[in-house]
């Protein structure tokens, strides 16, 4: 009983050393580099168990560059992989590269896969040129006339300039740039109609893929619409605020009538005062003069005369003013 469970004891350990071997040693994928020709040893297996670096991401790739006939060691597959690096889409990048005849190092390709780049359709599109469509662009005539354009932006990859290069929204960006400015010097918006292609032209022009990762091709305008008349519009804004300045100023100046008029009529008010106080006061002065013998009695009733006399020419002047008909207007 003793020897059987001794036996079983023994299975099982070299059942675990069997499976430990095979996870630190793939005999798979040996035997398969192996059959491919590629040189790829034993202990370098091992050792990228140990780096933990998986195998098969490396000699899968590595096999696959081998057939490609591309000159790609082991240690550069696993320092890109280290570092972060898409190694299977490098080796398809330069596949790629090398069946179009580009010329595309492992070094390049690697940092622009570093990069955050997509390498493999980098060389695609250096082979196959992808159009950008831009937004609508809206730009505006000399004339006031807005125009909508559309363009379609042909590009093509320029593997030179991936690494640090802008990418496709700096096109967008400087090709409706690009699209402003040309309309803004056109004196109508009819010449831009007449001859879309003129924006093309101009446009291409200005270099507009100076410092980006694309080398552009061909511009071409898509659609032109025509918009709104931005110019009358302003002219109508323009002449609706002048109004309410002048509004607001002769609202102004009416406020400052009504208050001029308002300290009058206080004036007048003040002053009317004045003359029924100081009238009151002209009895009780000639009544002091009577008692002090500076005014005689002949002296009143002369007075008296003299202002009934003035107030009946008064009243006569009234009465001939108000029957005297209105002046008519003197037509011009």
């Amino acid at each position: 009983m003793g020897a059987l469970l001794g036996s079983g004891f023994l299975l099982v350990v070299i059942i675990a050393a069997v499976m430990i071997f095979l996870h630190f040693v793939p005999l798979g994928l040996w035997i398969s580099a192996m059959a491919a020709n590629v040189s790829v040893g034993i202990f370098t297996l091992v050792g990228m168990r140990l780096r933990r670096v998986p195998p098969a991401k490396i000699v899968m790739p590595l096999i696959k560059a081998n057939k490609a006939g591309l000159n790609v060691s082991v240690n550069q597959l696993e320092a890109h992989y280290l570092a972060g690096g898409n190694v299977d889409r490098v080796i398809d990048a330069l596949i790629a590269a090398h069946r179009a005849s580009i010329p595309l190092p492992f070094e390049r390709s690697a940092a622009i896969d570093l990069a955050g780049r997509d390498v493999l359709e980098a060389v695609q599109m250096s082979v196959n040129p992808k159009v950008i469509e831009t937004p609508i662009v809206s730009a505006v005539a000399k004339n006031g006339i807005e125009l909508k354009i559309k363009a379609r932006v042909t590009v093509r990859a320029n593997i030179d300039r991936l690494v640090g290069g802008a990418g496709e929204p700096t096109i967008i960006a400087r090709v409706g740039e690009g699209i402003v400015t040309t309309v803004g010097s056109s004196e109508k918006h009819t010449d831009v109609l007449e001859s879309p292609d003129g924006i093309s032209k101009t446009v291409l022009g200005k270099g507009l893929d100076a410092g980006t990762a694309f080398e552009i091709l061909s511009i071409d305008i898509a659609d032109v619409d025509v918009g709104r008349n931005i110019g009358a519009e302003l002219l109508t804004d323009q002449a609706e605020a002048d109004k309410r300045i002048a509004q607001a100023r002769a609202e102004e100046r009416r406020a400052m009538a009504v208050a001029k008029e308002q300290e009058m009529k206080a004036y007048t008010q003040e002053m009317e005062a004045k003359v029924v106080e100081a009238q009151a006061e002209v009895p009780h002065a000639m009544a002091a003069a009577l008692r002090a013998g500076k005014l005689g009695v002949m002296d009143y009733y002369n007075l008296n005369n003299i202002k009934a006399d003035t107030d009946m020419r008064q009243s006569i002047g009234n009465a001939g003013a108000a029957a005297k008909p209105p002046t008519p207007p003197v037509v011009k």
